[in-house]
Parts: structure tokens; sequence; C-alpha cells
């Protein structure tokens, strides 16, 4: 028996790098597209570099109002890092306002969750079947969210221009530190 030979006439053929060229940039747009809509979204929850949720708007520490100013600050920070237009800064702003009006009365239902697993523990017995409800109830919540969290990001992707979402994304790659 021959020793086989790894030769290109031996190697199963490839897809044509083109294609994976084009998923890789799909994904990276979705990427790119999924990041614009959480920092327009969760980032108007804290109004500064790591801080959480109990610093910003979904706290309940900011009123609507300067929740939107600060999300039109942040849809302006975006829109001129790719050069964007007036036009796209208004509309990406608007889909940003959107979901944190969406998302802002969710906050209070996050509270009580907390308060009611605080009860839970301090109960004298394990009521397993309370907490079982209130961790789906927890979950679908975040279901919601992330659901509310796909549409703005959806909605901010296609404003921009696809060499714009690529400019943002490697902004925003650099300023995470990972590099290229």
């Amino acid at each position: 028996m021959e020793p086989h030979v790894n030769t290109p006439a031996s190697r199963p053929a490839r897809p044509s790098r083109g294609i994976g060229r084009f998923l890789s940039r799909r994904w990276r747009v979705a990427g790119i597209a999924a990041a614009v809509a959480g920092v327009l979204t969760l980032g108007a929850c804290s109004h500064g570099p790591h801080r959480g949720w109990g610093d910003g708007p979904m706290s309940g520490q900011m009123d609507p109002e300067r929740a939107a100013r600060f999300t039109e600050k942040m849809a302006d920070r975006i829109v001129s890092e790719v050069d964007g237009t007036p036009e796209q800064k208004q509309r990406i702003a608007a889909i940003a306002q959107g979901a944190m009006t969406d998302l802002m009365p969710m906050r209070e239902k996050v509270r009580d969750g907390r308060r009611r697993a605080v009860e839970l523990l301090r109960a004298p017995t394990i009521d397993r079947a309370a907490i079982e409800t209130l961790r789906a109830e927890q979950i679908a919540l975040a279901d919601g969210a992330s659901k509310r969290f796909a549409q703005a990001m959806a909605d901010t992707a296609e404003v921009l221009t696809p060499e714009q979402r690529v400019k943002l994304a490697d902004r925003m790659q650099r300023r995470m530190g990972r590099g290229s």
C-alpha cells in the first residue's frame, strides 16, 4: 500500500475565500451593530467608566430628561467617530431613546426581583418553588431586554453604512484593548 501524500490534488476542495470573507464581514458587521446598540442603550445606564446599572437612568437616579440628553450625547459621539451625517445622528439618537424608553420600566422589576430574593433567603424555610418562579421571571425579563437590544442593534446597523460600521468596530476594538 502506498503512503498518502498530501498534495493539492489530494486535498478536499475548500470553499472560495470570497464566501469566507463575506461571512466574516457579515459577522463583524453584526457584532458592530450589537456593540453600537449596547453602547447606546446600556451605555446610558452609567455615566462614566466602570459604573454599572446602579449609577445611571436604569437605576432611577436619572430623570427621563437627563437620560435623553445622555442618549443624545452617546449618539453624537458614535456618529462623529464614523464621520456620520446629522441625519444619521438624529436617527440613531431616536433609536437609542426608544430603546431606553422601553427598557427603563424594567428597572423596577429588576429591583423587585432582588427584594424578593432577599426575602426568600431570609425565610425560615427554603421555598424552592418560589425561588424557581423568581428565576423564571428574571430570565423572562432578561430575554425581553435582550430582544429589545437586538431590535435597537438592527435598527442602528441599518442607519450606518458598512464602511461606518467597520470603522466603528475598529475604534471600539482599540478601546477594548484588543488591538487589530
